[in-house]
């Protein structure tokens, strides 16, 4: 195969014309458009997710809902949503996406907020009502913020999440970095091979650095303590796994 016809060659070739970084609908336009679209649709699983979960776990009697959500909105294919969507009052375009995959990052930052509050050890809860704390405050006060290291887990998890299918927004007009893959279906893959290529390489490179930023932040809200009882979950999981 001559580099002419390499995708992998025609990939580099693209990723270092500056052009196709600086122009109208350039790399760096979509890149914004992505973004922008991630996180709107981050926030508006946050408004929804994080008060139900925070309060579902504080009062103890949710698990089965919380299940039940997740479940479910896992279940919907996210491609299917930005099919329906824009044919109710929404429309094409990005309302429809950001709620298509706000709908997408609901799951874990639903099961991170209930986990993370019911992860509260009972006598230190019994011990802020034994201070005269009504169940709003020790939420506020002691249950929330012992519960931060699990919202920023469950954030990240919907971030990285959201960042990687915001690219199925160019099929609704959308836009964001599967605009560029999309273009590049429309021509021949011996021309737009390298094109495709590139914009799977820019959509899994910026997933990747979400990833790397949020897990830096998980660490910095999660406590010396708790990250060593967690790592020791994880390998107890891991041993579980290749036990089984």
């Amino acid at each position: 195969m001559s580099a002419a016809t390499n995708p992998v060659s025609q990939a580099v070739v693209w990723l270092n014309d500056p052009l196709n970084w600086t122009n109208p609908g350039g790399i760096l336009d979509r890149l914004g458009e992505h973004v922008s679209i991630s996180a709107a649709a981050v926030l508006v699983g946050c408004l929804v997710a994080w008060p139900l979960g925070l309060w579902l776990g504080h009062t103890g009697r949710g698990g089965g809902l919380v299940v039940l959500v997740s479940n479910l909105t896992l279940a919907v294919p996210t491609l299917a949503l930005l099919t329906i969507l824009p044919l109710t009052f929404l429309g094409f375009g990005r309302p429809a996406v950001v709620v298509a995959l706000a709908v997408f990052a609901v799951p874990p930052l639903l099961a991170n907020a209930y986990t993370g509050v019911r992860q509260v050890d009972p006598q230190t809860r019994e011990a802020a009502r034994g201070m005269g704390m009504t169940g709003a405050q020790v939420l506020r006060r002691v249950e929330l913020p012992l519960a931060v290291p699990y919202l920023a887990a469950g954030f990240r998890t919907a971030a990285v999440q959201v960042v990687a299918t915001a690219a199925l927004a160019t099929f609704v007009n959308g836009g964001g970095l599967g605009e560029i893959i999309r273009f590049g279906f429309g021509l021949s893959i011996a021309v737009g091979g390298g094109q495709i290529l590139a914009g799977g390489l820019l959509v899994a490179g910026l997933a990747v650095s979400v990833e790397l930023l949020f897990a830096f932040v998980e660490r910095l809200v999660t406590p010396r303590p708790l990250r060593r009882v967690r790592r020791r979950a994880g390998r107890r999981a891991a041993d579980a796994v290749a036990g089984s």
